[in-house]
């Protein structure tokens, strides 16, 4: 058998700089903590590159030891994990994720420690999880057929926040997305959602509806309070239309989950949603994913994830919770 390999790819501009500071650290102690593996580090300078070098990692993986398999470890922000979710899924290589990003939701919400020295810890610790992505399918930015998305899928109010802070002139680390709600709510009217649930076609307003795979999104908002990237779910948040003044007052109550009590809020779950509509374009974990229609479905066991140490602690055994009358 050969010697496994674990590729360090890292943004070093992540974190405003912090990723590159961080890096000779976490180098130097995953040269030491992993001696079986061949440790190599490739620093990108934007997403096209960091994408290419995650898939030739994974195609050039052997996968003849059983007992060290090979990894894959991204090390930035939430666009760096979807770069290395996207790599590995389907795989055996195992994704690391080190956040060193402004708000690591990914790691949030898949129960990654959030700060960079504690990820890296728990990936030499042997911790790992295999867990599920949500697969989109539908127009997507850049021409791709298909997208997969660890934590939230976004197609309303909060795409349109998350759309205007990845726009930001000048960031302001996790403040700038409340900032971007607050400026976003004083124009935002309801939208008119299409949508097929589990093969049940419904036509509604809402101020957005979000698609949960770990539920975490806009620098620790729960918006899917109750997902668990076990369980073979999609959990569904939809707020129904409220007045401005309304949704200003349950903003801060997404970091909590304590928001998903109000009587304009609805969570379902279902194993595949379609989305249309007008004026409306879908973001994944903090990135463009491109025009409605698109399907999301739960691709259960997508993924072996290092450094997951717990679930959801609100999350909800398998199969149980709020759904469809129908659905499987």
């Amino acid at each position: 058998m050969g010697t496994p390999t674990a590729t360090l790819i890292v943004n070093p501009a992540s974190g405003h700089g912090r990723a590159g500071k961080l890096l000779p650290q976490v180098t130097l102690a995953l040269v030491r903590g992993l001696s079986e593996y061949t440790v190599q580090v490739r620093a990108t300078k934007d997403y096209a590159e960091a994408n290419q070098c995650a898939r030739e990692a994974v195609l050039a993986a052997s996968g003849d030891n059983p007992a060290h398999p090979d990894m894959l470890l991204v090390m930035g922000g939430d666009g760096m994990a979807s770069v290395g979710l996207n790599a590995c899924v389907g795989s055996n290589v195992r994704l690391g994720v080190i956040p060193a990003g402004t708000a690591n939701d990914f790691c949030r919400g898949m129960g990654v420690p959030y700060t960079t020295i504690d990820a890296v810890k728990a990936v030499l610790a042997g911790y790992e999880r295999l867990v599920d992505l949500t697969e989109v399918d539908g127009r997507l930015t850049g021409g791709e057929k298909r997208r997969y998305v660890g934590s939230v899928v976004s197609t309303g109010y909060d795409a349109k926040v998350n759309y205007r802070t990845n726009h930001r002139t000048v960031s302001l680390g996790s403040v700038s997305y409340t900032i971007d709600a607050l400026a976003e709510l004083a124009r935002f009217k309801p939208l008119d959602y299409r949508v097929v649930i589990d093969g049940q076609a419904l036509e509604l307003p809402a101020m957005f509806i979000a698609v949960g795979n770990a539920g975490v999104f806009g620098g620790g908002m729960q918006v899917c309070p109750l997902a668990d990237p076990t369980d073979g779910w999609l959990d569904i948040t939809i707020a129904r239309p409220i007045s401005r003044l309304g949704l200003l007052r349950l903003l801060p109550q997404m970091y909590s989950g304590a928001f998903a009590k109000d009587p304009c809020v609805e969570l379902l779950r279902c194993r595949e949603i379609t989305i249309d509509g007008g004026n409306m374009f879908a973001m994944g974990d903090g990135e463009e994913l491109g025009e409605v229609p698109l399907t999301a479905r739960c691709r259960q066991g997508a993924l072996y994830l290092l450094g997951s140490t717990k679930p959801n602690p609100l999350a909800l055994p398998p199969g149980v919770g709020a759904k469809l009358p129908g659905s499987a």
